[in-house]
């Protein structure tokens, strides 16, 4: 699989290719924002990885970018670790974050987790709710709400999913948190708000009155579609 790395400290580009290539990625490199994007363009990766602090334009800019055309997997690296930064790369459409200094082996178990999210599922099936309202096809992972196609991301799809094959039941945050990050990934519970906040501008039909996912104040969400 293809992995872009955009990055421009040329150390740490080293560092992850080494590690990602030893898994044998095939890693190309980018150190400004007009590099990844012709990068992006010419090579169709299966997963970026982006720095948000470029020389030319943001890591934010560019995974905007992206969005508009493209639903590959995007894990953000960012040297600012305030709530307010990683939130702001969430709502673009980063799947995932991690704080510099971080560790390569951290960062290749969430290359590999973030991957495996975003793989198709083996299984034939649809999953239709409200009479067709909303559609899920696990083997393709497409979405339909009203009979268009939705664009999410991998984490976006992942939390869908999980709250769709158990209507009703009620998920708190840490629970969502655990299941689309894992038991070591220490975040923080408005990560899940931000996703939650994207999934229902793409499938809900009124996003502040949303009738598929529902918040339990206090308490966590939980899934609100008829079969």
């Amino acid at each position: 699989m293809k992995i872009l790395i955009v990055d421009d400290e040329p150390n740490i580009l080293d560092i992850v290719e080494a590690y990602l290539a030893a898994k044998k990625y095939q890693v190309y490199r980018a150190e400004s924002g007009a590099e990844a994007l012709e990068k992006f363009h010419a090579f169709n990766p299966d997963l970026i990885v982006l720095d948000l602090m470029l020389p030319d334009m943001s890591g934010g800019d560019i995974c905007a970018k992206i969005r508009e055309e493209s639903n590959v997997p995007i894990i953000m690296l960012t040297a600012r670790s305030s709530e307010k930064d990683i939130l702001s790369g969430l709502r673009i459409g980063a799947d995932d974050y991690m704080v510099k200094p971080f560790s390569p082996k951290e960062l290749v178990a969430r290359v590999e987790t973030v991957l495996r999210r975003a793989a198709p599922a083996n299984a034939e099936e649809k999953w239709s709710f409200d009479g067709g309202q909303l559609v899920i096809h696990p083997k393709t992972k497409q979405v339909f709400a009203r009979k268009q196609e939705v664009a999410l991301t991998a984490t976006e799809y992942e939390l869908l999913t999980l709250l769709a094959k158990n209507p009703s039941r009620l998920f708190t945050r840490e629970e969502l948190l655990e299941s689309v990050k894992g038991l070591d990934f220490e975040g923080l519970d408005r990560v899940i708000d931000t996703h939650i906040k994207n999934i229902r501008q793409k499938i809900e039909p009124e996003p502040k009155q949303p009738i598929y996912i529902l918040t339990v104040r206090g308490s966590g969400y939980r899934f609100g579609g008829k079969r």
